[in-house]
């Protein structure tokens, strides 16, 4: 951690999980918690090996983890699951040829995954059958071996932007916050990406997306990539690229105190359009997201808001958060979150969440959750949820 990185010095070690903490300080990094640079950041601050330094002296840096998350509900649809479990498997990684700077230049960055579930339902989906119209932690669904990165990342004017080409995943980069990590912040989608309005892409979409910083707290993120990609098949999202032409496509202004506090001091408008997908079986849609997020002392308070012309993404065409994470809570690198939402889901359906994130040790964490869904959309005879939840993930 560099000196100057957060005014208040004792929180330096309390956001290493969510923050980027390699980089050098002139360093604009506009992934997300999860890009993979910022994850092999946050899984070295407290460990560093032998074999690893050698590694990393060669431009190698590498990680590996294998997560799990269970859920159970109170109450579900007839012939509905009332428990879920799921895990994946991440390899992933950066490589920076010879002659590249080891703070700025370029590298090659992947990530390669296995997601399973052990239960007929799978975590993603399990909120359908409970009767609640949303997602809780996507990335744990059964979709087995697959792809989610393979870029290159080039560092620009001199740490001031970065452009990244190749299979991304657009969570990295769109509307992101310091608590949007379906691994160390909430389960459920409503407080992620998009609050559940954005109609995105799956993982490993072929395209090109670029951040970059227009004054010393203005900035501006854009991307475009191929809304037809299959992460199990990714070769084919370069010819869909080229040839059939259907996009997604965002634009992202933001405001934040100073670059090297992008993650929890900002504020930004995303606008977004996608096109229609045979993969997805979605239809066309546009919208644009609100987000401001502020850090005050160790709280971080947020409010985020959805709008999508159609809600092609689940039916959702209105969507407003309000939440806070407190950090360092009875453990300096253990954290608090709360949040509240509504969603127009036809009729008004109201989700809420706490979880309790802990770090044991230098290589295991485990995040305790529980969700209220109140008027549960797909469910209107039933008047709240209960969805009860438990996270790990295991990482070198």
């Amino acid at each position: 951690m560099h000196n100057g990185y957060h005014p208040h010095a004792a929180l330096v070690g309390l956001l290493l999980p969510l923050v980027v903490t390699g980089a050098a300080a002139s360093d604009t990094n506009f992934g997300g918690p999860d890009a993979v640079d910022n994850q092999i950041s946050a899984d070295k601050s407290d460990q560093q090996t032998p074999l690893r330094e050698q590694w990393s002296a060669k431009g190698i840096e590498l990680g590996l983890d294998y997560s799990a998350v269970g859920l159970y509900a109170d109450t579900v649809l007839p012939g509905s699951d009332k428990e879920a479990v799921s895990g994946m498997v991440r390899f992933y990684g950066s490589w920076r040829p010879q002659g590249q700077p080891q703070n700025g230049g370029g590298s090659l960055v992947w990530k390669l995954e296995h997601r399973h579930s052990y239960s007929d339902t799978s975590v993603k989906n399990f909120e359908f059958g409970a009767g609640g119209l949303g997602l809780v932690t996507p990335p744990f669904s059964d979709e087995k071996g697959r792809l989610t990165n393979l870029y290159w990342k080039q560092t620009l004017s001199d740490g001031e932007g970065t452009l990244i080409a190749g299979f991304m995943d657009v969570t990295d980069y769109v509307d992101v916050y310091a608590a949007a990590s379906p691994w160390t912040g909430f389960m459920n989608f409503a407080f992620s990406t998009g609050t559940n309005t954005i109609a995105l892409p799956s993982d490993a979409t072929f395209g090109v997306a670029m951040g970059h910083m227009l004054t010393d707290s203005l900035f501006v993120i854009a991307g475009i990539s191929d809304m037809e990609a299959d992460p199990t098949r990714p070769l084919e999202s370069v010819d869909n690229f080229f040839s059939d032409n259907r996009y997604f496509k965002s634009l992202e202004l933001g405001w934040t105190s100073s670059q090297q506090q992008i993650f929890l001091n900002n504020i930004h408008l995303t606008l977004w359009q996608s096109d229609n997908s045979d993969f997805l079986n979605q239809a066309s849609d546009q919208g644009f997201n609100l987000s401001a997020s502020v850090m005050k002392g160790n709280w971080l308070p947020f409010v985020r808001y959805g709008n999508a012309q159609d809600g092609s993404l689940l039916g959702i065409k209105e969507s407003l958060s309000l939440g806070v994470v407190y950090y360092g809570m009875l453990a300096p690198k253990n954290h608090f979150g709360f949040a509240v939402n509504w969603a127009d889901a036809g009729s008004d359906q109201y989700t809420a969440e706490a979880f309790y994130y802990m770090k044991l040790g230098q290589h295991l964490e485990l995040t305790p959750d529980l969700q209220l869904i109140v008027d549960p959309a797909l469910n209107p005879g039933q008047d709240q949820i209960w969805i009860a939840g438990i996270r790990a993930r295991l990482f070198w």
